[in-house]
């Protein structure tokens, strides 16, 4: 399960694995892939660079990389009091009554309210760049397109390879005109923000879009089968999210989460802009569909549907509140039927990597045959 970019980096398999949690990052790139750090979460740089700290201690040597949030173009000067203060009243209290129909208790005295602000503010993602430029990653991903020109440079002139997500062949040919290194071709299936094409249709058009920058293929794959048939279509790697919730070195914040994505099949997500203000794959629930209800507000534009919604969704997940209980997640959550840790995902997937390719070879040899 090796390409040019996995040989490049050094690592076994050509599976990256996106997780905002690290032990599953460490556990990644322990098992032969290369785990890659989601950064949102961090708003304060010595909260980075303690999780760093323990990568670094942890992934023997092996080599990983952080994924960030970060727009294109230089936003400055804009804070979060600024953001808030564009929060319509009336999306506050729908908020409210949401909260209240179905009896959410409100955050004792004292509580951390929660995730408040996202990377994509210049002052945060740069401070989370400047902690991570200390250590020795070696690949930036961002997932909001081309970081600005400026942190592609610093990239390149310490050895780091510059990723960026696309949910189209155009949104691709620009990343390459930006100079990013890889693309990551993200498909409709994909949890988290996707756009609105199929993996099976969107990676072998990224591919041809961008040749010969190397491709990984997101969304829906979470078998071995799936990583060969993405190797089939061009990709050079794939990049998975999901697969890892559910690994018994996952911290996800509640026991009852984690069963209902033990419970879910693929047909329970939905597109929405519940959480973030775009659309963002993740298991429907009552809170999803009353964002999406016509009769209700409609969600507010990214960052303020983010802002307006933190502590409601710190509510929810501390009180375990079920209804409403959700996370970003792709449609391959309907084969996440048990906990198992990185490890066993991993020989898992080389499994059934290892029988498709022979599968294939036997119906190739039987076609040279005839």
């Amino acid at each position: 399960m090796q390409t040019e970019l996995s040989r490049k980096l050094g690592v076994e398999y050509a599976v990256f694995g996106f997780t905002p949690f690290p032990a599953v990052a460490a556990a990644i790139s322990r098992a032969g892939g290369f785990g890659v750090l989601g950064a949102v979460r961090y708003t304060a740089p010595d909260d980075l660079k303690r999780d760093l700290d323990w990568i670094e201690a942890h992934v023997d040597g092996k080599p990983y990389g952080l994924d960030v949030v970060m727009p294109a173009k230089k936003v400055e000067g804009v804070t979060e009091a600024d953001v808030e203060a564009m929060i319509p009243e009336g999306h506050r209290q729908f908020v409210k009554d949401t909260l209240a129909k179905f009896g959410v208790p409100e955050l004792a005295e004292g509580d951390p309210s929660g995730w408040r602000i996202t990377g994509w503010m210049e002052q945060v993602a740069r401070t989370q760049l400047d902690v991570a430029f200390d250590y020795p990653i070696r690949l930036l991903a961002n997932a909001l397109g081309s970081p600005p020109a400026d942190v592609i440079d610093r990239a390149h002139d310490q050895d780091v390879l510059v990723a960026a997500l696309a949910g189209s062949a155009r949104h691709a040919r620009k990343h390459a005109d930006a100079g990013i290194d890889i693309v990551v071709a993200q498909g409709y299936e994909a949890g988290g923000h996707t756009g609105e094409i199929a993996s099976m249709v969107l990676t072998p058009e990224v591919v041809d879009a961008v040749a010969p920058l190397p491709v990984l293929a997101a969304g829906g794959i979470g078998s071995g089968q799936q990583i060969a048939a993405a190797f089939a279509l061009g990709a050079q790697g794939v990049w998975l999210g999901s697969l890892w919730l559910t690994t018994t070195e996952a911290e996800l914040p509640s026991p009852r989460l984690i069963e209902k994505l033990l419970a879910a099949g693929s047909g329970d997500t939905v597109r929405s802009r519940a959480l973030t203000g775009k659309p963002a794959r993740q298991l429907r629930t009552e809170w999803t569909d009353a964002w999406d209800d016509p009769q209700g507000p409609g969600a507010l534009p990214m960052p303020l549907q983010g802002l307006l919604v933190a502590d409601a969704v710190s509510r929810i997940q501390k009180y375990e509140v079920e209804p409403l209980l959700g996370t970003p997640v792709g449609q391959i959550v309907g084969r996440m039927t048990s906990e198992r840790s990185v490890q066993a995902v991993f020989d898992d997937l080389t499994r059934g990597f290892e029988q498709a390719v022979d599968r294939v070879n036997r119906i190739a040899g039987r076609s040279e045959e005839q």
